[in-house]
């Protein structure tokens, strides 16, 4: 058994080294910060079954540092929620196979209401259909994944949470967030005793 979870943990480790780098993630850096620290907009985070949990994930985790951010299911964005994006936002979809019906949909849809509407897109197949739609295209490397069947999305959101980390830092750093700014967002539980100790807020 333990055999097999080291084999398990080298693949996903093997997978993350070979993530692509790319001009793209400046590229998506830049973007952001125009659109939601210059202009007021936000990141709109999207995805559909296991690669939605993850956006929804780097929703939260975008917003707690310092760049405001929502999870916007694709589904219910056709029932009304499609309503929340406004004109500066960025909308960021995840999507493994690059043509995932709900995302194409939701980009269609979204950019019906605004035309200039940049997206955002990480995906593991460069030729997707997403890829022609997206401003910027992060690519993940196509790993295969760790479970027996080469079907549940295992290693896919894995580097999928790793490449959000990635933007995580690139912006905390862009905007020079630090503990004092941290803690004005997360007041609650061990993280925000320890932020208000290190920023002094």
């Amino acid at each position: 058994m333990n055999e097999v979870v080291k084999s398990i943990f080298e693949s996903e480790a093997e997978a993350i080294r070979n993530i692509p780098l790319q001009q793209g993630y400046v590229d998506v850096v830049e973007l952001i910060h125009e659109k939601v620290h210059v202009n007021g907009g936000k990141v709109i985070a999207s995805g559909m079954g296991k690669a939605g949990q993850v956006a929804n994930t780097i929703a939260t985790t975008f917003s707690s540092t310092g760049t405001p951010a929502i999870f916007l299911h694709p589904s219910e964005a056709q029932h009304g929620d499609l309503g929340v994006i406004r004109e500066n936002d960025v909308l960021l979809v995840l999507s493994n196979s690059g043509k995932t019906r709900e995302i194409l949909e939701l980009v269609f849809l979204a950019r019906q209401l605004h035309s200039g509407l940049p997206v955002v897109l990480l995906t593991g197949n460069k030729d997707g259909e997403l890829v022609e739609e997206a401003n910027i295209t992060l690519l993940t490397g196509k790993p295969q994944e760790v479970c027996p069947l080469g079907l549940t999305p295992t290693t896919s959101t894995t580097v999928m949470m790793v490449i959000c980390d990635a933007l995580t830092v690139l912006l905390m750093k862009k905007i020079d967030f630090k503990a004092v700014d941290y803690a004005k967002r997360h007041h609650g539980g061990y993280l925000g005793e320890k932020s208000r100790k290190t920023g002094k807020a």
